[in-house]
């Protein structure tokens, strides 16, 4: 059943794809195509093809290309994009195919449908769709390489074709002559050679002015310093340098990458595997080539096969990071600050940088290859209920999480949120009718004190710039530093308390979308926005105050949520009563604030703690997991730990790892060492001295 949800996954994205190109009028649908669009056809069946500096590819794919001209100009985009979807389910099936082995019986079913999920997903392939195949086919060209009964020749003749489409391949006859394959390099060289001179004899012209004028296609579409050129050419431009102090620094910086990049392929090459060579290999020619244009960058997705990492919890951060990073725009990757806006921008350009020369891919004969530390998991808690956890295969981990992991999903978690809470239904008729029924509500419970706290509020001037502060800051800061504190002292209560408030948020983007609600601000009625001033109201736009977020997103109050999530955590963890008073008043306080500034009603503030109650539920119906675990002593280590092992008859190294831990975490089977020993005196004394104290 999972094997075919992801086949369907599969076509379904591949479908839905091709639709959101085949639906567009016919003059929108093949937006980068209609640069190429001629008098007569997509590409100029007369006159050069570089008129307009539009069409950046070699001599010889024009050449290609031109047989297709009429059938594009008939169709209009729909060959070409069936033709793109085609290509794409063969890459992904060559890529399964490429993997290296060892290979289990799981991976081989999933790798397929799996490889073509993610093609489709990725930017670079999304471009393609609109811009034909000339992107995805000299990759594919490549990747055929790799397989296991691709011969010398053959492989020579590909490479050789696809680096007449894209001349900085011509990287990768470099990598097969220094891994002993020296007479595919020659014939990669000579192919690449007659398929230029062909394109060179029928359109003379046009070859001058690729090779000749614009030396190898520089200067050849958008302008070098862009942001869509993702090449160091294109970074060292965008911070300011030019002329020959840029030139002699890319220099420089191109050879060091060429130099590290091809020795780290052919050394994976040796090791057999080809795929991540051809990947790193891809990523190399990227970042050297004085354009890398965003269809061109689907070597750096075919990195994700290259393992990282010695514990099993790390060898997702690789993966997931190089797929965000090639599915996601900017501002889903990163927070719209100025300093992290500079890496959202060049983001695939570092990908490509790191997957080249940093990152520490495994080889084959590593002992961590197949056999990564594992993750100390706890059965599935028992309940009271016999139906209760629901997902009886989930088992929990007991370490703590990969915090670069947990801080990728935290962001895009919240760009998701922050995206479906923006998209949300938003008619202010149905909205202000809503709040009708609120107030009607309130009004027949008698807890409709919304205006005169509100008015109380505006009419002192200290309480409401104290309320307009807490409302705009402690919304973020107070539940992040609280996780924050949760994942590094108490690991094991951060796994328990992260997941109801995910839920939580989840149940309110549904609240958000079934029950749009404006909040006392925006109905006419009196209600005094203290942060914003009066809205106009017959602006159907409410100004520039609606442009930020959905400003009927008012059932259920997060506000009120997240910090009553906060005051239970903090209630449950805190050492001292204080503190747990504290975390008692904070979401009293929000209420407060959220009805005195009109940003909110009282059933509001209950909805929002509906929803909370509703994430511990579900995480005790799901998992099982009810009370919060508790936390053990964290390790010993030096002489101390050493002490310890030998009184407790373990060998040192083998004692159980109790940081994060459960009480039905298994202790690790160690054999007694020098059982019949008895420890020092002095160690007796230090060991209970310390047992005492834990």
């Amino acid at each position: 059943m999972g094997l075919a949800a992801l086949w369907l996954l599969a076509g379904v994205l591949a479908v839905r794809q091709a639709a959101a190109v085949l639906r567009l009028p016919p003059d929108e649908r093949l937006t980068d195509l209609e640069t190429w669009i001629g008098e007569e056809g997509v590409l100029h069946v007369r006159g050069s093809l570089y008129d307009g500096d539009s069409f950046t590819g070699t001599p010889f794919s024009g050449l290609v290309l031109k047989p297709l001209t009429r059938a594009a100009e008939q169709s209009l985009g729909v060959a070409w994009t069936f033709g793109t979807l085609l290509l794409v389910v063969v890459l992904g099936l060559v890529v399964a195919r490429s993997l290296p082995g060892p290979v289990s019986r799981r991976t081989s079913l999933i790798a397929a449908p799996l490889a073509i999920s993610l093609l489709v997903l990725s930017l670079p392939v999304r471009n393609t769709f609109t811009l034909g195949q000339t992107s995805i086919i000299p990759v594919l060209l490549v990747v055929l390489t790799v397989l296991p009964r691709t011969s010398g020749r053959q492989a020579g003749v590909l490479i050789g074709v696809a680096a007449a489409l894209q001349p900085a391949l011509l990287l990768f006859a470099v990598v097969l002559w220094f891994i002993g394959r020296r007479r595919a390099a020659a014939l990669a060289g000579a192919t690449f050679a007659g398929c230029t001179a062909l394109a060179w004899a029928a359109m003379p012209h046009d070859s001058w002015t690729y090779w000749g004028h614009h030396i190898g296609g520089a200067g050849l579409g958008a302008p070098a310093d862009s942001l869509a050129n993702q090449s160091l050419h294109g970074l060292l431009l965008r911070i300011g340098l030019e002329g020959p102090v840029e030139l002699a620094l890319l220099a420089v910086l191109a050879v060091a990458v060429t130099v590290i990049g091809l020795r780290r392929a052919v050394h994976y090459a040796k090791d057999g595997q080809l795929l991540l060579a051809a990947a790193i290999t891809g990523s190399v020619a990227l970042a050297v080539s004085p354009t890398s244009w965003q269809h061109q960058q689907l070597w750096i997705l075919l990195a994700v096969v290259g393992r990282v990492g010695r514990r099993a919890s790390d060898r997702l951060v690789w993966p997931v990071l190089v797929v965000l990073t090639m599915s996601l725009s900017r501002t889903a990757l990163l927070p719209d600050i100025e300093i992290l806006g500079h890496i959202g921008y060049n983001a695939p350009l570092l990908a490509a940088l790191v997957a080249a020369c940093v990152v520490p891919f495994h080889s084959r004969t590593s002992p961590h290859w197949d056999d990564p530390e594992p993750t100390p998991v706890a059965d599935p808690a028992k309940s009271r209920f016999a139906w209760v956890p629901l997902l009886r295969f989930l088992k929990r981990p007991l370490s703590r999480p990969n915090l670069m992991l947990e801080l990728m999903l935290i962001r895009v978690g919240y760009f998701a949120y922050s995206w479906i809470r923006a998209h949300a239904p938003d008619e202010r008729s149905v909205a202000e009718g809503h709040g009708d029924q609120v107030l009607t509500l309130e009004g027949w419970l008698h807890i409709d004190i919304e205006h005169w706290f509100n008015a109380i509020v505006a009419d002192t001037a200290w309480l409401k710039d104290f309320m307009n502060w807490y409302y705009s800051t402690f919304h973020f800061l107070i539940p992040l530093s609280l996780l924050a504190w949760l994942y590094l002292r108490r690991p094991a209560t951060y796994r328990w308390a992260r997941t109801p408030l995910a839920f939580a948020t989840m149940l309110a983007l549904v609240g958000f979308w079934l029950y749009p609600l404006a909040p006392p601000r925006l109905m006419g009625l009196g209600y005094v926005d203290t942060a914003h001033g009066p809205q106009d109201l017959n602006n159907p736009d409410f100004g520039a105050l609606t442009k930020l977020s959905n400003q009927y997103a008012a059932m259920p109050s997060l506000h009120v949520g997240w910090s009553l999530w906060c005051g239970v955590v903090i209630a449950i963890v805190a050492p001292y009563v204080w503190a747990k008073v504290l975390g008692i008043l904070y979401p009293l306080l929000t209420t407060a604030v959220i009805v005195g500034t009109a940003n909110h009603y009282v059933l509001d503030a209950v909805g929002g703690a509906a929803i909370v109650s509703a994430g511990f539920g579900l995480q005790y119906v799901l998992l099982g997991v009810g009370k919060r675990p508790r936390e053990e002593a964290p390790p010993l280590s030096g002489a101390m730990g050493a002490t310890l092992a030998r009184a407790r008859g373990l060998v040192p190294g083998l004692v159980r790892q109790r940081s994060g831990g459960h009480d039905d975490a298994e202790p690790v089977d160690a054999e007694p060492a020098d059982a019949g020993a008895e420890p020092p005196k002095e160690g007796r004394a230090r060991v209970e001295r310390h047992d005492q104290r834990v």
